[in-house]
This record gives structure tokens, C-alpha cells and sequence, in this order.
């Protein structure tokens, strides 16, 4: 007797192990609501991990309850509350989307793969889990974990971020996709990437469709998919300038919107090989250097993005001048480490602000 389709058994093993009682999949009968909580799940999903997302989804449902909430507020309280899960052009483009969704569409979700695609950050897969989760469409996606299994069952080589390798992943994954119960078997192929069929540690005796799985038939699973070609990332260096009031205060700057960390309020840099002091007094206290105080070069550390490394040296400043008289730039702030304003923070600059604050004497 052959195999039950592979859907099928994708089905079955998601109703006695599958996840079902995860934050975003408590469902009304709204569907714009469904829609909104499943889109916002999937934007923090992407390249995080589950437990990391659940209190962040948590925080912004409390915070944005609907799609127009989350349009209406400033994109440092957006920023503010993504603080920490890193890709922040996911929080920037999440914005503009529930802008786009409230004046475009009336604050609510266009229905279907193609019309969600033409919404900012949403791609091919985001658009597909939506659509097959939220709204009830029969469409396929290929996330990451999700190409794991499929380049593995069917020992697909090669990089997925290749053209032709994606190619052949999405004829796969839409070949296989079924029309009836799509929404559980989009939340089923998710789920078996993440759990038993991880990256480097398959359980194959427990996977439904290990059975015809070629990798598992050759005994080399964990050589798919293909590895992305390496390339030595080159460091950047850069000194962050960490200008502190009589007061205690921190003097920040938002970033352009471009870049990294775009939109984010960071400590003013400063070229390394650059003297801080000089920087300072140039910059900021137009060269009046009775208002230089103390400064203090603390140990350099480093900083990784996906393209390349960002080695650190941060600089502690104490300025003795009142903030009001020195010359900031358009984009600044004085940030109070006891009365924080809501605003985004780049990771090393929140990480500063932390070892900042524990040195304080009135902490």
C-alpha cells in the first residue's frame, strides 16, 4: 500500500503534535483582526526564533490593539517596542504597512496572495502564511524552515538564495500545498522545520514524511539546504561618543532612515584614530574647552551584522556646560537613564545605557 500523499501526512502529524495554542493563533471572528495578529506575528518571525517573538507580540498587542493603532503612533514608540529583536527595517516597513492598510485600504487587509504582496514588507511567503492562515485562501509558502524540509525530502542542492534553487523549492512547496485545511498545513510545515526537522539536529525517526525523504535515504540530511557561500566580512570601526550633562543626562542622536539602524537614536560617532576630545569640542561646544570635562576610553568590543563586523569603542565624556547652551544637531535628545523616553535604541547603545545606569551613583 503507497504512502498517504505527503500533505496528508503533514496533517495528521499536525493534529496530535502540532502547535496550536501560540499567542497570534487566537482567532475571532473578525478577520481583519485575524489577519492583523497573523501579519504582525509573521513580520517578528522572520529570523527569530518563537520564544523570542512571544513577548514582543504581546507588547505591541497591548500597546497596538488594531492595525490603525499601530498606523497612528510615532515611529519611535514602534521602534521603542521592537528594541531588541534586531532587522529593524522589519519594524520601519511594519509601519508604513498599517499606515498603507488605514489610508489605503480603510484599516483593513486587502484578501489574497498578490494584493497582500503589494503591501511594504510583506513578501512571496509572508503574503502566502497570511493568506492561508488569516483568511482562508489556498496558498503556499517557503520560509526557512520550510525550505529545510522540502530541499531535504527531496534532496534539492544548491543555496536557496539562488535563483534556480528557489525556483524549484516554490514549484515544490506549491505542488504539495493542499486545498482544503491549507491554513493548518502552512502552521504544520512551520512547525516541523523548527522543531524536528532543525538544522543541525534532525530527528528523522520522528518526522512524517521521513519515509520517502531522500536525504534521510542517502544519510546526509544536514547537507541540505546548501550553505550560502562564505565571504570574510569586513570590520568597521567607529568610537561612540557618550556625552554626559551635569545632570546625568545622555546626549543621543536619530539615525537617517536609511541604513542601519535607520530611524534609531544612537550615541554621536566619531572616526576611529579621531581624538574625542577634539571631536567634541569641535562638534559640540564650539571649541570652548572649559566646558571639556573629564573623558574616559572604555574597552573596545564588537558588534556583528549580517554583512559585516562593527568594532566598538565606546567614550564616556562628562560635559560641563547645561545642555541648553551646547550646540546639538536638529535630530537629538538628552536621554535620563532613571526617566527614559520611548524611543528605539540601537542594541549597543541600549547595552551602553545599561552599564551606564549601573554605574551611576543614584542608582
Amino acid at each position: 500500500m503507497p504512502n498517504p500523499t505527503f500533505s496528508t501526512r503533514i496533517l495528521d502529524w499536525f493534529d496530535l503534535h502540532g502547535r496550536k495554542n501560540l499567542p497570534w493563533q487566537i482567532f475571532s471572528e473578525d478577520q481583519n483582526q485575524n489577519t492583523y495578529r497573523v501579519w504582525l506575528s509573521e513580520v517578528m518571525l522572520q529570523q527569530t526564533q518563537v520564544a523570542t517573538v512571544i513577548p514582543y507580540f504581546a507588547r505591541f498587542l497591548q500597546t497596538f490593539p488594531t492595525v490603525s493603532h499601530l498606523a497612528s503612533a510615532p515611529q519611535d514608540e514602534v521602534l521603542h517596542l521592537w528594541t531588541g529583536l534586531g532587522y529593524y527595517a522589519r519594524a520601519r516597513n511594519l509601519h508604513k504597512c498599517a499606515q498603507t492598510v488605514a489610508t489605503v485600504f480603510g484599516g483593513n487587509f486587502p484578501i489574497g496572495v498578490e494584493a497582500l504582496e503589494q503591501l511594504p514588507g510583506i513578501g512571496r511567503s509572508t503574503a502566502g502564511a497570511i493568506a492561508s492562515i488569516a483568511q482562508g485562501q489556498t496558498a503556499a509558502i517557503l520560509d526557512g524552515n520550510v525550505k529545510r524540509v522540502l530541499a531535504r525530502h527531496g534532496a534539492i542542492s544548491g543555496w536557496p538564495g539562488k535563483s534556480d534553487v528557489v525556483k524549484r523549492l516554490w514549484h515544490i512547496a506549491e505542488k504539495y500545498t493542499p486545498s482544503k485545511r491549507c491554513n493548518h498545513y502552512t502552521q504544520a510545515m512551520m512547525d516541523l522545520g523548527a522543531t524536528l526537522c532543525s538544522r543541525s539536529k534532525p530527528q528523522c525517526e520522528f518526522c512524517p514524511v521521513s519515509s520517502d525523504c531522500i536525504a534521510r535515504s542517502q544519510d546526509n540530511p544536514t547537507d541540505y539546504p546548501g550553505k550560502k557561500p562564505k565571504k570574510d566580512k569586513p570590520v568597521k570601526t567607529a568610537q561612540l561618543l557618550m556625552l554626559r550633562n551635569p545632570m546625568g543626562e545622555l546626549l543621543l542622536q536619530q539615525r537617517p532612515q536609511t541604513g542601519i539602524w535607520g530611524g534609531l537614536w544612537s550615541f554621536p560617532e566619531l572616526d576611529s584614530g579621531h581624538d574625542a576630545s577634539a571631536g567634541v569640542l569641535d562638534t559640540f561646544l564650539n571649541g570652548n574647552e572649559d566646558n571639556l570635562g573629564p573623558v574616559e576610553e572604555w574597552d573596545a568590543y564588537r558588534h556583528t551584522f549580517s554583512h559585516y563586523h562593527f568594532d566598538i569603542t565606546p567614550v564616556l565624556i562628562q560635559l560641563n556646560r547645561d545642555p541648553t547652551q551646547i550646540n546639538e544637531c536638529d535630530q537629538s535628545l538628552w536621554y535620563n537613564l532613571h526617566n527614559p523616553k520611548n524611543v528605539g535604541l540601537a542594541a549597543p547603545v541600549k547595552k551602553l545605557l545599561s552599564k551606564l545606569k549601573a554605574l551611576d551613583p543614584l542608582n
